[in-house]
């Protein structure tokens, strides 16, 4: 029996340090937890002495078995005496106010250990007798400790008896225990084997009683909370020690009656055993049974919401580009289902729900919007217990399922999904692993749940629609600024092709029109090749600002009055695409001559400003007021012309931006507006230069 009680008093320990261990996560300076806590210190170094004695061989008892047994008796004495509640009295004359039948018993405890501890009897019972007295006291505090147990019981209201009636119960074990094996030894004068070895798994089984009892503490005297994830861990491990001990007393027979080979079954034996154990801690059928056998029998709700919804926020956020499996995935845990689809609406396929994603399962059925299903989901709001449907339809109303519904391989449920009053989508959940009990607490997590990876999902959806309305922006705008070329450019040749009839004996006018041409054409390839998707980006070079300015109004040159440049310093270099800066010199010009009339003047002038180029383009038009240029004329879209687009000038200060330079205007009504044009110079040519 050396053996099964090592497995035995080792098991006892193990419970209590793990008990120890929930208590300490709960403590928060409650004397009834620490005084639990203590009790449970003592029993578990008990526990864990006797079974190194009888795994070294030693003698069952001695001194410091003996010592710790009377502290763990003591502690578990207190604890039933905190939860009396009047273990002192004001008019009492003993230390602590102690009530005097309180302080006898301590004083008692008090000469037990210290006989234990100097006196040192040997405790091995035989039949020499001498041993009666120590195994009477032994007795004595057993039954002490039935009586704490009987009148903590029935002082306590029935609200407070459901709260500790399991701690009673596991106290009075531990108790009635050592009460039946001392009286047995007193009667017989030995200690039977089994019976001392037995004791362990006693103590043992308490253990969770007490830890019920904890769970069930309603009042702030006893309110203790335990976390339903460490509950679920421990319950793992003590049920696992509990099964390893179970096989290891089958081993042990498997060897004793088992002749010459008795080694090896004992060996196969445990190992197979061990296999088996390993298989069904990672089965997660068993992990939700156990999860749901928890919540149902230690807690009053069934769910740890905070552990739940951090879980299930945590789940939709995993992966943003899955995230209708994420969302399946997450509401399927909350019930322990292990796969499901998700069905969203499509408004370009006649408003039907289509299957979008799929967790460990599919579908390819659709879904008119305007069905009798639809409609249900969207009225109620409900959650749909398709098991319960098909035994109780009328509990339904007028719903008519969907024959692929009713088809759905392993269908369970149906979660709706609602945003902002409407059905957004529909998840179908498949059967749970272990059995759930459904009932308002779960209808009322899977709806929440369902409204929130709603929003989820509209969220990814919209975001989707906002690329893509980026993507046609962009190339709206890419478009617009063609469009604004390309009317430069018919003004240009419709001004050209009003006056070939009146010049076109004019040699001088004839190139010139043949170079508008030829240059209109360019610019329209150029462009085209800007709308192209294939487009290469544009590779600013170094530029000669005059050689730009003077191409630009070389193209005006059919416009009136003509514009004047003055180059007060030449060869300024600036890094820029050549076909858009002259683009946005050109629509300066152009704004200028169009302002002016045919008697007025356009001057363009470029000179070095510090480490700059300014290209000034001056003209005696009608100018603007600041309203106008405060509020209108940088905004895209507003013109004051007939068919302006309104986007030039905003286009023009973009790209100056681009380059790092500055668009400056100083405009006087009636008597004209100058444009200033600030560009970097091109620092590397210029230290080539010096």
């Amino acid at each position: 029996m050396t053996t099964i009680a090592v497995y035995s008093y080792s098991v006892a320990a193990i419970g209590f340090l793990l008990l120890i261990g929930l208590l300490f996560t709960i403590w928060r300076g409650r004397t009834q937890v620490a005084a639990i806590a203590l009790a449970c210190g003592f029993t578990a170094l008990w526990s864990a002495a006797l079974a190194g004695q009888a795994a070294t061989g030693h003698e069952l008892w001695s001194v410091w078995t003996d010592t710790l047994e009377i502290l763990r008796s003591a502690a578990w004495c207190v604890v039933l005496l905190l939860l009396l509640g009047n273990s002192r009295d004001p008019a009492s004359r003993w230390p602590f106010s102690l009530r005097t039948p309180i302080f006898i018993g301590a004083v008692c405890y008090g000469i037990l250990l210290l006989v234990t501890v100097f006196v040192r009897t040997d405790l091995m019972l035989n039949l020499d007798g001498g041993l009666v007295p120590n195994v009477t006291a032994r007795v004595c505090q057993a039954v002490l400790g039935m009586l704490l147990v009987e009148q903590v019981y029935r002082n306590k209201t029935i609200q407070e008896r459901w709260a500790i009636k399991f701690a009673c119960l596991g106290i009075g074990a531990m108790f009635a225990y050592d009460f039946y094996m001392y009286s047995q030894a007193m009667l017989f004068h030995d200690m039977h084997p089994d019976t001392w070895a037995a004791r362990g798994i006693v103590n043992a089984l308490a253990m969770p009683l007490i830890g019920t009892a904890v769970k069930r503490s309603t009042s702030r005297s006893t309110a203790l909370v335990l976390s339903r994830r460490v509950m679920f861990h421990s319950t793992a491990l003590f049920g696992s020690a509990i099964y390893l001990l179970a096989m290891g007393f089958a081993g042990y027979y498997l060897r004793y009656f088992g002749g010459s080979w008795g080694g090896v079954m004992q060996v196969a034996f445990l190992c197979g055993a061990l296999l088996l154990l390993t298989g069904t801690l990672f089965s997660g059928t068993f992990r939700a049974w156990l999860k749901v056998f928890i919540s149902k029998h230690f807690y009053s709700y069934g769910y740890d919401y905070r552990e739940e919804w951090m879980r299930f926020t945590r789940t939709l956020s995993s992966d943003s580009t899955h995230i209708g499996e994420r969302a399946i995935e997450a509401v399927g845990a909350l019930v322990e289902s292990p796969g499901g689809v998700l069905w969203q609406r499509r408004d370009g396929d006649g408003g039907h729900y289509q299957p979008v994603a799929g967790w460990q399962a599919t579908s390819t059925a659709t879904e008119p919007a305007d069905s009798n299903f639809c409609h249900f989901l969207e009225s109620t709001q409900w959650v749909i217990d398709l098991r319960e449907y098909a035994a109780l339809p009328e509990k339904y109303g007028d719903l008519v399922l969907p024959s692929w519904l009713v088809a759905f391989p392993r269908g369970w449920l149906v979660v709706p999904l609602i945003l902002h009053g409407k059905l957004f989508g529909f998840v179908v959940l498949q059967d749970a692993r272990s059995a759930v009990s459904l009932n308002w607490e779960v209808f009322d997590l899977l709806e929440i749940a369902g409204s929130q990876a709603a929003s989820y999902l509209a969220q990814q959806d919209a975001a989707n629609e906002l690329m893509v309305a980026r993507q046609f922006e962009s190339f709206n705008r890419m478009s617009t600024f063609v469009v604004h070329d390309l009317k430069n450019l018919v003004a240009q040749l419709s001004l050209m092709n009003a006056n070939a009839e009146k010049h076109r004996d004019n040699p001088e006018f004839q190139r010139d029109m043949l170079d508008t041409v030829t240059h209109s054409v360019d610019k329209m390839k150029m462009m085209l090749q800007k709308l192209s998707r294939n487009d290469a980006p544009e590779r600013p070079l170094p530029l000669r600002v005059e050689n730009v300015v003077r191409q630009a109004i070389a193209l005006k040159s059919a416009f009136e009055p003509h514009p004047v440049l003055d180059v007060v310093d030449a060869g300024l270099l600036v890094l820029a695409d050549g076909e858009r800066l002259e683009r946005v010199l050109g629509h300066l010009i152009q704004n200028a001559i169009e302002a002016t009339p045919r008697s007025g003047r356009v001057s363009v002038s470029i000179a070095r400003a510090g480490g700059e180029v300014a290209v000034t383009v001056a003209d005696t038009g009608a100018g603007m007021s600041e309203e106008f240029i405060r509020e209108r004329l940088f905004k895209p879209f507003e013109s004051t012309k007939p068919a302006g687009m309104g986007i030039g000038v905003f286009e023009s200060r973009e790209y100056i931006h681009e380059l790092g330079g500055a668009l400056a205007l100083t405009s006087v009504p009636a008597q004209g507006s100058t444009f200033t044009v600030t560009l970097p110079l091109y620092r590397e040519a210029n230290e080539r230069a010096a």
